[in-house]
């Protein structure tokens, strides 16, 4: 079920949630990177050097913005309502792209692709990452960075 694994979603829903989130910023970060990428080995460096930018007085808000927008819970920036109204209506996406699912995402589960086929009417090509999670550029950066390559060569 997908809201096991966006329980932070509803959770960040509340006032509960932007308070934990302000108090336990380290400790949230963990429970869902280890969650949501559970074949990641990330380093205690790695998580630092992420640690650093949760210490930006703006995160919370940001974060807590971010995840209530998603849900509808809160609007966007006026400046680009039309602009979302028009991808609510899902257009086609036109564009070369290359789509990545990993393998051991702990929240999506992977797909061959067909679900997302129907969004795409320019060149496209899907693959599923081994041992990659739901932070698949940081986990796979080669893997995220050869996609990018691949979206070049289809041009």
């Amino acid at each position: 079920m997908l809201e096991e694994g966006y329980w932070y979603f509803f959770y960040f829903l509340t006032e509960r949630g932007r308070k934990g989130l302000q108090r336990n910023r380290e400790d949230l970060a963990r429970v869902v990177w280890r969650r949501n990428s559970p074949e990641w080995r990330f380093t205690e460096a790695e998580f630092a050097q992420a640690a650093e930018l949760w210490a930006n007085p703006d995160y919370v808000d940001v974060v807590i913005h971010s995840y209530r927008h998603r849900l509808a819970a809160t609007p966007g920036a006026p400046r680009y309502a039309g602009l979302e109204r028009r991808l609510l209506d899902q257009p086609k996406i036109i564009i070369r792209a290359v789509t990545l699912d990993g393998q051991a995402d702990g929240v999506i589960p992977p797909t061959d692709g067909r679900g997302y086929a129907a969004h795409f009417s320019g060149p496209w090509a899907h693959h599923v990452v081994p041992g990659a999670g739901h932070n698949l550029p940081q986990a796979k950066p080669a893997v995220f960075t050869a996609a990018i390559l691949e979206v070049d060569a289809m041009g």
